[in-house]
């Protein structure tokens, strides 16, 4: 008899302690950013569509990268799915510029017509809040990462959940993007 009500108890806090985690869980559509322009972009308009998040920078040698990711964005925009860049200065002060400047940059060089937000921590104590749901588990319920350097992507699924990290060199048109992209 004493044996079991120990056990009750620890499957009881169990419980507890499982159903308050899954509280924690978020969705990306929860969130609300300032874009590039200094509008409001709230990620619930964009509830039904797979996501690309991409952190860039306009000095890396990733940069390219943009061409990719404009064409990408082109090539499915109209299948439900969209890229978000977040330029961030986190990797040897690669985005320097301000928000104005760095518009200016993507459309110049790359036609980016990619939505873009205002540039962000993407680590750090200083690390937004989309890239503290993108980075760990407790929020995001999938995975625990890091951003490792400028153009890592991050996809998520059209209920707003992460699917996966992918490596900054992993070019955005990837045969393995564009297989979950079509799926």
């Amino acid at each position: 008899m004493y044996k079991i009500i120990p056990l009750t108890m620890i499957l009881f806090f169990n419980t507890i302690l499982s159903q308050n985690d899954t509280k924690m869980i978020k969705s990306i559509h929860e969130f609300s950013v300032t874009d590039i322009y200094g509008k409001n972009f709230d990620f619930n308009k964009i509830k039904g569509k797979k996501v690309m998040v991409v952190n860039t920078a306009s000095k890396c040698g990733l940069t390219p990268q943009y061409k990719a990711l404009e064409k990408l964005y082109k090539d499915f925009k109209d299948e439900n799915f969209v890229i978000i860049g977040f330029p961030s200065n986190n990797f040897l002060w690669q985005e320097p510029g301000s928000d104005e400047q760095i518009a200016e940059f993507c459309k110049e060089n790359y036609g980016v017509s990619f939505p873009m937000m205002s540039k962000v921590s993407v680590k750090g104590s200083s690390m937004h809040p989309v890239y503290q749901f993108l980075t760990k588990k407790s929020q995001n319920g999938k995975l625990d990462s890091s951003v490792s350097w400028n153009f890592q992507k991050f996809l998520v699924d059209e209920r707003g959940f992460v699917v996966k990290s992918i490596s900054p060199r992993t070019q955005p048109d990837d045969q393995s993007i564009i297989d979950w992209i079509k799926s």
